[in-house]
């Protein structure tokens, strides 16, 4: 069978794992150029995708015009103009596989998740660094034919901050630490008051930028960032690309196992981690790091970790397990990369 000319890539959500389809589409782009990609995700992710070569980005619709099976059908429907030689189903959950059968395209490579791992994982049979999401990324080309080599990345050059960023962040010549101290999940996310004296320390010497989400997590951070000069709270008034030019920038990015982290690595920036519930054995390390990037909870007093892969479910009693980590241990660890 010949090697496909056009690639369509399936991943739909979540953030964190559409970005960490970048690092390995570039490294695809740039090793196979006169191979075509069209990457199927949602029109918010955008952005992360915007500097690649030879690749374009088709929006999925699944909250309205492609909702349900009939959208999917709808979906598959336009997305047959395209002629694709074969589908490379980074998500493989229920929706791209309907998608697939709709699409009738004879090569197809699907991720593994590698949940019987997983589950050996967070049920404490095992204890040891499974494979990363970009390698079980890169494994589905392979499928099809195309070996990928991840190990020396290429990264976009920062982006120029536009007036309104510059006014927003007020920038100085000081390096630039990011901090995004919220997760999808409690256990995920270090205390604020412990937080709270990080960013007091390491605001004498650094320009600091607060990123978040959602009406709480804003005010939460104005209440963070009013008590210090050198710190600005950025969450609730960028768009994501906007995020993006500003992530560029920064010397590091502090976050928990969250997008932003993996948002930061993917543009080159380094970034600091730190795991409560979650750990990086599981394979979401942000790309491009090593261990000695991440700051983890202490298993001697709390042994089940990781308890879950994505730290939805965990003991009560750990849920601030994350608290072990001293605030001292990740002012050291964001100088150390400074």
């Amino acid at each position: 069978m010949s090697k496909p000319k056009h690639i369509l890539v399936i991943r739909l959500s979540a953030m964190g794992d559409v970005s960490m389809t970048v690092p390995v589409i570039r490294a695809f782009s740039n090793q196979y150029p006169e191979v075509k990609i069209t990457v199927l995700t949602r029109a918010f992710f955008n952005p992360f995708f915007r500097d690649l070569k030879n690749v374009t980005v088709f929006n999925a619709d699944v909250k309205g015009n492609h909702k349900g099976i009939f959208g999917l059908y709808k979906l598959s429907k336009e997305l047959k103009q395209f002629n694709f030689d074969a589908i490379a189903d980074l998500h493989n959950v229920l929706r791209s596989n309907i998608l697939r059968s709709f699409l009738s395209v004879k090569q197809f490579a699907q991720i593994d998740k590698g949940r019987a791992e997983k589950e050996a994982l967070v049920s404490g049979k095992i204890f040891q660094q499974l494979k990363t999401t970009q390698q079980r990324y890169a494994d589905v080309f392979e499928q099809l034919g195309f070996k990928i080599d991840v190990s020396n990345p290429t990264f976009p050059k920062p982006a120029p901050l536009t007036k309104k960023l510059l006014e927003i962040t007020k920038k100085e010549a000081k390096q630039c630490i990011g901090i995004a101290p919220f997760a999808a999940h409690r256990s995920k996310m270090y205390p604020l008051e412990l937080m709270n004296e990080v960013i007091s320390v390491l605001a004498k010497d650094y320009h600091i930028l607060l990123f978040g989400g959602g009406k709480d997590e804003v005010a939460q951070l104005e209440r963070l960032s009013d008590q210090f000069d050198n710190v600005i709270n950025i969450a609730g008034k960028l768009t994501l690309d906007e995020e993006v030019d500003v992530i560029s920038n920064l010397d590091v990015m502090l976050s928990m196992d969250s997008g932003n982290g993996h948002i930061a690595a993917i543009l080159g920036i380094k970034v600091v981690s730190i795991w409560g519930v979650t750990h990086p054995f599981a394979g979401f390390l942000p790309f491009n790091h090593s261990l000695d990037s991440c700051l983890t909870a202490d298993r001697t007093k709390f042994p089940k970790i990781p308890t879950s892969v994505y730290g939805n479910k965990y003991p009560k009693e750990y849920e601030l397990a994350i608290a072990t980590i001293s605030p001292n241990e990740i002012i050291v660890k964001v100088k150390s990369v400074l």
